[in-house]
């Protein structure tokens, strides 16, 4: 724990799920303010708007943050030379090859953790210098492939039985029982995502933050996108829809309506995501509230 700690140079081992189209300065810093490390979403993002947000998160929280970066994008490489001169100091990475940015990342003398959905890969990742992993198991919140997955209970020990670099816990963790089970497990720290959409600095729409209290045992399901899959919350039109063999799921939905349904609410459009973690979640508190609770 002490070298992930050194790392993010935060109090707690607990670091924001960066969620697309959740980039909230005021979610962020209420984060670091709690003692956690909060994390910018940059995906796809350009520079432009890389530096808007660094400066509304400076604004408001003089605490070390961080941020994820997509290697695909082709931006990513200039983002992070951005990062770097506003004093960001560790980032994650997913989506690509981590040997194409571990180099420049060191360059700038940060420090990153790359994220992965499976354990075939993570020794792999660490001999390209990789400093730490995020093992996401097959319950979290958000785009999975279209492999067998394991779960965090299975994820976690299989990839701390095989790898030197602190790894970090995702996926069903949303209370200090999840947070001890990942430290139990072999984890050095957690990733949270879908606890922290229902929290009261959260910008998601009040409907989607009453979905996720009003989602019971076995109310998500990995909605196909054809090359991979989301996790998503069942409203009945979505479940009226796998009911019937004749619907092609995969043609229903088209991930680019994601953002519409996510700022507006209209999951008609297309369904809230969520891990399974949301069957756990009971109400909307201040993100302070919910760390010092998992930290107790």
């Amino acid at each position: 724990m002490s070298e992930l700690l050194s790392m993010l140079e935060c109090r707690y081992p607990i670091i924001q799920g960066p969620i697309g189209h959740m980039n909230s300065p005021k979610l962020i810093a209420a984060i670091c303010e709690a003692g956690a490390f909060g994390m910018l979403a940059l995906g796809f993002s350009n520079p432009d708007s890389t530096k808007r947000l660094i400066n509304q998160v400076r604004e408001l929280t003089d605490k070390p943050f961080g941020a994820n970066l997509m290697i695909l994008n082709p931006a990513s490489v200039e983002i992070l030379e951005i990062l770097a001169d506003a004093g960001v100091k560790t980032v994650t990475t997913s989506a690509g090859s981590p040997g194409k940015i571990y180099g420049q990342i060191h360059e700038y003398g940060m420090k990153g953790l790359h994220v992965l959905l499976s354990a075939v890969q993570a020794k792999k990742a660490e001999d390209s210098g990789v400093d730490g992993l995020i093992i996401s198991g097959s319950e979290s919140g958000g785009l999975r492939t279209n492999n067998p997955e394991s779960s965090t209970m299975v994820l976690v020990p299989l990839v701390a039985d095989s790898v030197n670099i602190p790894i970090v816990a995702a996926g069903g963790i949303a209370d200090s029982r999840g947070y001890r089970a990942a430290l139990a497990l072999g984890a050095h720290g957690v990733q949270i995502g879908t606890r922290f959409i229902a929290t009261e600095e959260s910008p998601a729409p009040d409907i989607w933050k009453q979905a996720i209290i009003d989602c019971g045992d076995g109310g998500t399901t990995l909605l196909p996108l054809g090359k991979m899959k989301i996790r998503s919350i069942l409203n009945p039109k979505l479940k009226k829809q796998m009911e019937d063999p004749s619907v092609d799921l995969v043609k229903e939905y088209d991930f680019k309506d994601a953002s519409k349904a996510w700022n507006s609410g209209d999951f008609e459009i297309f369904p809230a995501s969520a891990g399974e973690v949301s069957a756990l979640i009971k109400d909307v508190k201040p993100a302070r509230e919910i760390i010092e609770e998992m930290v107790s």
